[in-house]
């Protein structure tokens, strides 16, 4: 295990959405090592869905060592409204990436997939044997976030109740939360994900996937995650749930096991304290958040 020692320069795309900024902000917190030399992308500097100007970013960057975040994502009825969008985008996307980075000679390559990839109708917990194509070599990495919140700029107005509460808190109205609550998610924030992915970065060298996930027993219900929200910004309004939107997948609970086998004493933010860090943040910059 461990990477060979050396310089390295990193090249992080998808680098102003959730996990970009989270690791952007680690590393300038003092994770950075002085071999290292890290590079932070957006859409703003190339278009990945097309081949040149992919091949002249990694020309002109020249990684080592590649966190590919780069994606078109959105929620649930976004995904059903343009799923051939999603699908041709992203293929293009990872494509071009991973050409590059090989053509670059780019020693590694760790890239992400949701969790929703694994099937519906399965056991539980998932684990990295499930569903799972097996890893293109060119060191390869997959990793598999679960439900990520929290990073500067970035919040949907219908993806955390706390991007509502503006509309909310001084008007009276009800803060609506779609679906009934009923689904379960394990929610892991972005900073400690980040942090996870510097060391898969660093340190994980199987080409074999691995979920990076908070533990089966710290899955907690929509409902329970909207509460910790209100009870953060100080909400003291009426709550409803709109039943009428869908809730989803009802859980997806996820195995970190393989991932506690390797860092046994990595210690995750308790998942109030990170939703109330979250809120401070949101209220003290709702102003520049993009929402």
């Amino acid at each position: 295990m461990g990477e060979p020692q050396g310089s390295m320069r990193i090249l992080v795309t998808g680098g102003s959405g959730l996990v970009g900024r989270a690791i952007q902000k680690v590393v300038a917190d003092g994770a950075r090592l002085p071999r290292e030399d890290w590079v932070f992308v957006s859409s703003k500097d190339a278009d990945l869905t097309d081949a040149a100007q992919t091949r002249a970013l990694f020309e002109k960057v020249r990684p080592t060592h590649v966190i590919h975040l780069a994606a078109m994502v959105g929620g649930l009825f976004r995904n059903i409204k343009y799923n051939l969008d999603f699908w041709r985008n992203n293929v293009h996307i990872n494509d071009n990436v991973l050409h590059s980075a090989f053509e670059v000679g780019a020693h590694k390559v760790v890239s992400c997939l949701s969790t929703c990839i694994f099937p519906d109708k399965t056991t539980y917990p998932i684990d990295e044997t499930m569903g799972l194509l097996p890893a293109a070599r060119l060191h390869l990495h997959r990793c598999h976030p679960h439900q990520c919140f929290w990073a500067p700029r970035q919040f949907q107005h219908r993806g955390w109740p706390c991007a509502a509460w503006p509309d909310s808190q001084g008007s009276g109205s009800a803060l609506v939360v779609w679906g009934t609550g009923k689904p379960r998610r394990q929610f892991i924030y972005s900073l400690d994900l980040a942090r996870l992915f510097i060391w898969v970065l660093r340190e994980y060298s199987e080409v074999e996937p691995i979920i990076l996930s908070v533990g089966e027993e710290d899955e907690v219900s929509i409902q329970e995650a909207a509460e910790a929200v209100v009870e953060a910004m100080d909400f003291h309004g009426e709550v409803t749930f709109d039943t009428t939107k869908s809730d989803g997948q009802f859980k997806k609970t996820a195995s970190n096991g393989k991932l506690r086998a390797y860092l046994p004493e990595f210690r995750f933010t308790p998942f109030k304290q990170a939703v109330k860090e979250t809120c401070a943040w949101f209220t003290d910059n709702y102003e520049q958040a993009r929402k």
